[in-house]
């Protein structure tokens, strides 16, 4: 009998000493930490994707993982104060031109226009046709997923390559950033959510994880935004690379589409109100979308 209460106490102890090891771990599957779970996050798809970028001639210069440069490195970018935003107009929308390559498919062209769309229902953002603008956007399937940073004039080169950014997640990532918006866990203040740990990082990759002087609108620092990036972001190791803080097992960087405070920022940013015009995109107006 005393032997049998011994076993029982120490498989007690063992089992007790096991579970909070997984905390301090982070390795429990229920919370979703192992390097696995974020295979589909988008960071994860970027990084896949930009894997090659650079190495072409043409490729622009890229930092943050997915921006474009000359972007002035700056949730909202510094250049938004000083007039890197879209023009608003009478009506309270802002109206902001584009094209498509044909390079993409039937089906890659319905699901980016479907990402256009997703911001008119929630803000004042309307995407509309390219006519005879100056300033648009030029959505083309280049060497990865990429976006300069707010207005930059002319035709600004979105790329959401044919092979791994066609997600509706990359898709409203890179448009963000194209309204001027940076990524989460480079908000100016970070260090008081999450922690970097910079020993896991690729060589030469430190510079993804730059803390920028962003304008933060009022909002509070979002874990679920589509702008974060996730837990293995750039990991050498299979090891974190961003942690939340003061709960190391909260999800980060899960999002498939634009958080309630991605929405409420782009409201914010360009002083949307509920009398702007809700102008709707017919099924059929789809074919004018096309680069001529």
């Amino acid at each position: 009998m005393m032997l049998q209460v011994a076993v029982l106490s120490f498989l007690l102890c063992s089992a007790h000493s096991f579970s909070v090891k997984v905390l301090i771990d982070g390795s429990d599957e229920s919370s979703g930490n192992t390097i696995e779970d974020d295979e589909f996050t988008v960071s994860a798809r970027l990084e896949k994707a930009n894997a090659n970028l650079g190495k072409n001639l043409g490729d622009p210069v890229v930092i943050f993982g997915d921006i474009a440069v000359p972007s002035g490195l700056q949730n909202a970018d510094p250049c938004t104060a000083r007039g890197c935003l879209w023009p608003k107009a009478p009506d309270g929308n802002v109206y902001i031109p584009f094209r498509i390559s044909r390079q993409f498919s039937r089906r890659q062209r319905e699901i980016i226009i479907e990402g256009l769309r997703s911001f008119e229902r929630t803000t004042c953002i309307r995407f509309t046709p390219l006519e005879r603008q100056r300033d648009f956007v030029d959505i083309q399937s280049r060497s990865g997923c990429f976006s300069f940073v707010g207005r930059r004039g002319n035709g600004q080169v979105v790329s959401l390559s044919r092979q791994g950014c066609v997600f509706q997640s990359i898709i409203q990532h890179e448009l963000l950033h194209a309204l001027g918006f940076n990524h989460e866990q480079t908000r100016s203040d970070r260090d008081q959510n999450v922690r970097i740990l910079l020993q896991n990082v690729i060589p030469g990759q430190e510079h993804n994880f730059r803390r920028i002087r962003t304008r933060n609108l009022g909002t509070p620092y979002d874990y679920n935004s589509v702008m974060h990036y996730g837990r293995f972001a750039f990991s050498r190791n299979r090891q974190p690379t961003i942690i939340p803080i003061p709960n190391p097992n909260v999800a980060i960087g899960r999002a498939t589409q634009m958080s309630p405070t991605d929405i409420l920022r782009v409201n914010r940013l360009y002083a949307c109100n509920s009398t702007s015009s809700k102008r709707h995109l017919k099924p059929t107006q789809t074919d004018i979308f096309l680069k001529k």
